[in-house]
């Protein structure tokens, strides 16, 4: 698995973020790294799902940014959550 250093991380899509993450966690699962590796798998997972908030953040607000009424006032919609 390529690991990308934190300064090219940020610069990532949350897709390819997201995929990495996917990546980092299998291989973290599988229990058969040595402990410094899965010691900084776990680092650069932490950053990508940081990453990954962020992203999801700056969109949450865009869409908030877009749900503006025709009188210039805000209208806020809670996301729809989903049962499980």
């Amino acid at each position: 698995m390529a690991r990308k250093k934190s300064s090219e991380t940020g610069a990532v899509s949350f897709e390819a973020a997201m995929l990495q993450l996917e990546e980092i966690v299998q291989a973290l699962e599988k229990g058969d790294l040595p402990l410094e590796e899965s010691v900084a798998l776990f680092e650069q997972g932490v950053r990508l799902s940081r990453i990954c908030a962020g992203k999801l953040d700056a969109a949450q607000e865009k869409v908030r940014r877009i749900l503006v009424e025709k009188d210039g006032e805000l209208m806020t919609l809670p996301f729809a959550e989903t049962e499980e």
